[in-house]
């Protein structure tokens, strides 16, 4: 065989694999994923990739399809597409053709409710002109249907709002059931990778000694990795339209600060406290956010049976049978979460 003949075997065989690639797509029911370059998406993506057998096909939408992300993806057989979700016209074409779309809005990338609600509606309605058969809409609770905004024992965020990262989320679910779009909604929990990300991993305090300062009291808190939100989806999405009008809440457990400090002392091999703050204190701390997170925490503790039980460890288990517990995940994780 000369150079030419190789050459040209290589180019046929690219693009028979192209072809078969095509053509299994084709066969299968494709599911559009937002943010399939992040922690929930690219769970998701990578969920249905991984499995041979699987009846789905990734349409992956991203900003850049240049990142390593983006073309792992690719690499792996999905369809990576370039869209602005405040482009119109693009996020209609992200979802032609498709079977179903899992939505999801980062608020931590502009700080603005309305700006979440704004993008939520724009899905549902690209959802509803594309006839899409099953939707997944990642959502948290509207804290105000629990404490008014006229309740005092929690302040007032941006005028209208008492946890703004949850509630534009919890309002934006209007908009699906609006539009009649199939939508399960799926309340999300606590990441463990929170410690690795956002800052909230032990802390030396004045006496040398790592502590963990939440305030949380000793009520529980439902967690979760971020990769498992998911997995847990493409469980849902297995399950089919049955799944179309429920909401359900995922976790990987339910932890108190004390075990959370305990169970991050056994993974680091260090002693870990436990510092209970008020949450008028966390929110004094200064940091983007800590406001928002200071409600947050303290609509956890006061709601948290409520919280807690909507977020059921055995459903989450049915769709996600390799659901990591937080010990698990600090395994796996833990060695990369920063030390103050």
């Amino acid at each position: 065989m000369n150079l030419h003949d190789s050459i040209y075997l290589k180019a046929a065989i690219n693009f028979l694999s192209f072809n078969a690639i095509q053509t299994g797509m084709a066969n299968k029911k494709i599911i559009t994923v937002f943010g399939a370059t992040g922690a929930q998406g690219g769970g998701l993506a990578h969920a249905i990739l991984k499995d041979p057998e699987s009846e789905f096909a990734v349409r992956a939408v991203t900003r850049d399809a240049s990142s390593e992300k983006a073309k792992a993806l690719a690499e792996k057989g999905a369809e990576v597409i370039v869209v602005d979700i405040d482009d119109p016209v693009g996020l209609r074409k992200s979802l032609e053709g498709a079977y179903g779309a899992y939505f999801v809005t980062f608020f931590w990338s502009h700080f603005s409710a309305e700006r979440e609600m704004a993008e939520a509606k724009a899905m549902a309605d690209a959802a509803k002109e594309a006839g899409l058969k099953h939707v997944i809409w990642s959502t948290l609770e509207d804290t105000r249907e629990y404490i008014p905004l006229s309740d005092d024992r929690m302040p007032t965020l941006m005028g209208k709002y008492k946890v703004p990262h949850f509630d534009g989320k919890g309002e934006s679910n209007k908009f699906f059931t609006e539009a009649g779009v199939p939508t399960t909604f799926l309340l999300t929990s606590f990441y463990y990778d929170n410690f690795i990300y956002f800052g909230m991993g032990p802390k030396k305090g004045e006496d040398g000694k790592l502590a963990l300062t939440l305030p949380l009291g000793d009520r529980k808190l439902a967690m979760i990795a971020a990769e498992d939100i998911g997995k847990c989806a493409y469980g849902i999405f297995k399950r089919g339209e049955e799944m179309a009008g429920k909401t359900v809440g995922i976790a990987g457990g339910h932890y108190s600060g004390n075990e959370m400090a305990n169970a991050l002392g056994n993974a680091i091999g260090q002693e870990v406290g436990y510092n209970k703050i008020p949450p008028a204190v966390y929110r004094s701390f200064g940091f983007p956010g800590a406001d928002d997170l200071g409600n947050m925490f303290q609509f956890n503790h006061d709601f948290a049976d409520d919280f807690n039980g909507k977020r059921d460890l055995t459903f989450s288990k049915s769709v996600n049978s390799e659901m990591k517990t937080f010990e698990t995940w600090l395994e796996e994780y833990g060695e990369r979460i920063p030390l103050g």
